[in-house]
């Protein structure tokens, strides 16, 4: 149970002012929602619940692989939370989703020439890997920077395990840039390690820390080419290996994974909202997913965007702001390894229903920096001049180019897509490994993160886009 913290009688007297009167006076000041907006920063510094919703998701549930049994559990969590907060509507809709099971079979080693030389390296299969033979694989190994270096080197991959070693680019000042420069390593490793006769895939990390934990994420196979498995090296275990294939020859390596995909299993996206006072068929999307990968407990990925976008709706639900449109949460299913969750609801037919704009947090919970907008010119400058009401929480930059995973599919039928951005300087400390826990996430930045959502839903269904 979440439990509520409750101001003084002095805080609940001055915050019963209603919304309507705060929304003259700021009118009547040339600032509207001035007001609203800083009731909105003191009660969620006050008496916030972001924090205590992510300690209960993490902590009751843990991580939430897509068709696992605590994705189930995040599911009937999510449902129960939404209607123990007052939420309207509040409902499943199904959807089917991947279900790939890690092993606890994920070894790997160096062998050094000479007589029962081993060196271990710390691994993980990546997402949706096929496993190795049941012996593992041993092999040489090729270091590539780039998949044109590998087709450089043609049949001199033919039976080796190709090693991906390109890190992210520290140069980049944004870590999400950086993320975008190297991940296809990832995902498309396997594809180009199989396509000169490679038998396995090892690809570094797509993190910025040096260290010896190793991080997951999706990849994904080619009908046309074998498979073959695929693994992440902490950044460690790469900067060793690389080093040690520049001084020796012959250089082999064992791998042994143990995972496997079994049948699509049911899941669901889950939902609840405040309803529009005036135009409840307009409608704003809030939210995050409710998946995670099966390291760490998914706290900053996205354990934290679920907080946010719960904590948004609790906040201006708690202080009586009724929007004119409606508001709605979506907890989504699957962003990880397939976007299911995010393709039923965008294709699910809904009547009468139209959205005008959509904002996700999948960044994680840090300090709130403002919003990217994915829309034309005009839209971005009507959703920028309600910076200043996010300027005294220092989330006021709105800029063109944003938006999410989830929400793309709304962003293709014409819907202006958000998205929550926040300093992302240590995301990938953490992300996609079992470094992702909560003590990880500050109480603060992340209840800040919540209060920046809960300011633009509101003014953009009172004012529209």
């Amino acid at each position: 149970m979440i439990s509520v913290i409750r101001a003084g009688a002095l805080g609940l007297f001055l915050f019963s002012l209603s919304a309507a009167s705060a929304q003259t006076a700021d009118t009547a000041s040339g600032r509207p929602y001035e007001r609203v907006a800083n009731r909105i920063i003191s009660s969620g510094l006050m008496s916030g619940q972001a924090f205590p919703i992510l300690r209960e998701l993490t902590s009751t549930v843990g991580a939430r692989l897509s068709g696992s049994p605590e994705a189930e559990h995040a599911v009937a969590w999510a449902q129960q939370t939404m209607q123990k907060l007052g939420f309207q509507n509040v409902h499943l809709e199904k959807v089917a989703v991947p279900h790939w099971v890690r092993s606890s079979v994920e070894e790997a080693s160096i062998i050094l020439p000479g007589p029962n030389t081993e060196v271990p390296l710390r691994i993980c299969a990546l997402g949706g890997s096929i496993a190795t033979p049941r012996d593992g694989i041993t092999a040489e190994v090729v270091e590539v920077k780039s998949f044109d270096e590998l087709k450089a080197l043609g049949d001199r991959a033919r039976g080796k395990i190709v090693f991906f070693n390109r890190p992210l680019d520290p140069s980049k000042v944004s870590t999400f840039e950086a993320y975008g420069g190297a991940v296809n390593q990832r995902g498309q490793g396997a594809v180009e390690s199989a396509r000169p006769g490679g038998v396995a895939a090892l690809v570094r990390s797509m993190t910025t820390r040096l260290d010896n934990v190793p991080h997951t994420g999706a990849m994904g196979y080619n009908d046309s080419v074998p498979k073959v498995p695929a693994a992440a090296v902490s950044t460690l275990g790469a900067d060793l290996l690389d080093s040690l294939l520049a001084s020796r020859k012959g250089l082999r390596l064992k791998m042994k994974l143990g995972c496997q995909t079994l049948p699509d299993a049911e899941s669901a996206d889950v939902i609840g909202e405040l309803r529009g006072s005036e135009h409840p068929e307009e409608v704003i999307v809030i939210g995050g997913h409710l998946d995670s990968w099966d390291k760490g407990s998914g706290a900053h990925d996205d354990g934290a965007g679920c907080s946010h976008s719960l904590e948004a709706l609790r906040l201006l639900k708690d202080l009586g702001l009724t929007p004119k449109r409606t508001i709605r949460v979506v907890l989504f299913m699957n962003e990880e390894n397939g976007l299911r969750g995010a393709k039923a609801y965008a294709a699910k037919d809904r009547p009468g229903e139209k959205h005008i704009a959509a904002i996700e947090t999948d960044a994680g919970g840090f300090s709130p920096r403002g919003f990217g907008v994915q829309a034309d010119s005009q839209v971005v400058e009507r959703i920028a001049r309600w910076a200043y009401l996010l300027r005294p929480i220092e989330a006021d930059r709105i800029q063109k180019g944003g938006g999410g995973a989830d929400i793309s599919e709304l962003g293709k039928k014409g819907v202006p897509t958000l998205g929550l951005r926040v300093d992302g300087q240590r995301y990938f400390d953490y992300h996609h490994s079992d470094s992702d826990t909560i003590d990880k996430v500050n109480e603060r930045e992340l209840e800040l993160g919540a209060i920046a959502l809960a300011i633009l839903s509101f003014v953009l269904a009172q004012e529209g886009v």
